[in-house]
């Protein structure tokens, strides 16, 4: 959809604006930019708050959200983060292996993001 008077605007869901602030590091950005292009800064700053729109949400999506366990950190165990995507901690670790799911290893074993994870969940077809 072109909308706008300056010429075509795009729109982005608050899930995208997420995914960029987090793997496009649009903080940085943000702040370099801030102060010398007043409608570039402020659009990087409505970016940001889409972003955390999305992260506020329990799931990322108006459905219900499930019960979590306990959260102590932002990290996830595999069997956390599959109990969550609700798919096998055998799905999880292909996932990590195939690069789909970024996972850091901790004494050889995964620990996932959790907000990684949500990008994860929210990008498989439903």
């Amino acid at each position: 959809m072109i909308i706008g008077t300056d010429g075509p605007a795009v729109i982005l869901n608050a899930r995208t604006a997420a995914w960029l602030e987090r793997y496009a590091n649009l903080t940085a950005l943000r702040v370099r930019i801030r102060g010398t292009d007043p409608q570039i800064s402020r659009q990087l700053e409505e970016l940001r708050v889409a972003a955390m729109s999305w992260r506020g949400s329990a799931t990322g999506t108006t459905d219900a959200p499930q019960a979590e366990p306990a959260a102590s950190s932002e990290w996830l165990s595999t069997g956390q983060a599959a109990d969550l995507a609700d798919v096998t901690p055998r799905a999880i670790r292909k996932a990590v292996t195939q690069g789909r799911l970024p996972a850091t290893d901790v004494n050889g074993q995964h620990r996932i993001n959790r907000e990684d994870l949500e990008h994860y969940r929210a990008s498989r077809p439903a």
